[in-house]
């Protein structure tokens, strides 16, 4: 079973009605609706791969998220194939269409605000690896035209583009991998290094004419991890126009603890510092839905990180569960709001931070040379 359907497996199981009042950004869900702001999730789990129309719980917990678009990973971290990646964007695609008053699949940057405008959450698709392009260039012209949108260029190991961020020695990035960033340039694709190392990331950068997106990640200043990003890479990021995205996994504190509200804004306060109030975003990379805790879950959750670290994929300190204490709930844009605005976040700040970012670089990056 791939990791994305453990989660998917993990969520949906806390009712909506039990998940307690939001603060007062969250009381402006109808304005934000009818306004300019969206709200987008730079990685996130969702139930969009169902084959029948989802129950009405789930749908209560989409619709109360305050989301108005979120990016969402396939192929795997690297382990599908391209025909099975092709049989993944279809069966996404059947889930979005049985949905299709909730959901809609996002092909152009126009999409982000017609869906807004049209009261749906639109779906992104992404890949964060590189498997499913079995080292061919022209695949990522294959992919486009199934309108995956972002495409990474590592997982955590070596791939024929570049090296990720528990490779033993850095390749940097390959002649292959300067081929896939101009490719993806051309395209129309928006480049993730959110798995590579400091090299393949500052040479990506480097050879991309287009920002680059770190849709998931934390900062290494405030806790040191292969997955988390130094200044000087975030300053790069900055430099070039793109966006970090700050996730929810337990990278973001020492292990083996579950991190916490405060935590998180710290990685969210120090990116902001680092590279300005435009240049940061949200990139949960947890679930929409609240993630169960329940024995039996965390027994297929400690299974798949089993399985993780036979592969050699695990990073270090796997292992708590992908949330945020004070976040596990679908509404948790509106709390982080709530909590950046108690530090003296201006809206128009928190505006950019919630989705305004993701917004601008998707739309550089999204238009074909």
């Amino acid at each position: 079973m791939d990791r994305r359907e453990i989660l998917t497996l993990a969520g949906g199981v806390v009712s909506a009605a039990l998940l307690g009042p939001v603060a007062a950004y969250a009381a402006q869900a109808p304005e934000r609706k009818s306004g300019r702001a969206l709200v987008i999730d730079g990685n996130l789990v969702a139930p969009v791969d169902s084959p029948d129309p989802l129950d009405a719980e789930t749908r209560a917990m989409v619709r109360s998220s305050g989301l108005d678009a979120f990016k969402i990973t396939l192929g795997g971290s690297g382990n599908l194939s391209k025909a099975e990646t092709d049989e993944q964007i279809a069966s996404f695609s059947k889930g979005i269409a049985v949905n299709s008053d909730l959901f809609t699949k996002i092909t152009s940057p126009a999409d982000l605000a017609q869906a807004k405008r049209n009261g749906k959450v639109g779906v992104i698709l992404s890949f964060e690896a590189a498997g499913m392009l079995e080292g061919r260039v022209e695949n990522i012209d294959h992919f486009r035209s199934a309108d995956v949108l972002v495409m990474g260029l590592t997982y955590n190991t070596v791939s024929p583009f570049g090296s990720g961020v528990l490779a033993p020695q850095s390749t940097g990035l390959t002649e292959l991998g300067h081929a896939a960033v101009s490719r993806m340039n051309t395209l129309g694709t928006s480049i993730d290094i959110s798995h590579s190392d400091e090299r393949t990331s500052l040479e990506a950068m480097a050879a991309s004419k287009k920002p680059v997106l770190i849709t998931h990640a934390g900062c290494a200043a405030i806790h040191p991890h292969p997955r988390n990003k130094s200044d000087a890479l975030l300053r790069t990021l900055a430099d070039k126009g793109g966006v970090v995205g700050i996730y929810e996994l337990a990278f973001l504190v020492p292990a083996p603890a579950q991190p916490g509200l405060d935590a998180y804004l710290a990685h969210i306060e120090h990116a902001v510092r680092v590279c300005g109030e435009d240049h940061v975003g949200i990139g949960t990379d947890g679930l929409l839905t609240p993630f169960d805790t329940s024995p039996e879950s965390m027994k297929a959750w400690n299974d798949d990180i089993a399985e993780r670290k036979k592969a050699g994929v695990s990073a270090p300190g796997e292992g708590p569960p992908p949330f945020v204490i004070g976040l596990n709930r679908p509404d948790r844009y509106a709390v982080i709001a709530d909590a950046l605005a108690k530090r003296g976040y201006s809206r128009r700040t928190l505006d950019k931070i919630l989705g305004g970012n993701f917004e601008r670089v998707f739309s550089e990056t999204w238009q074909r040379a």
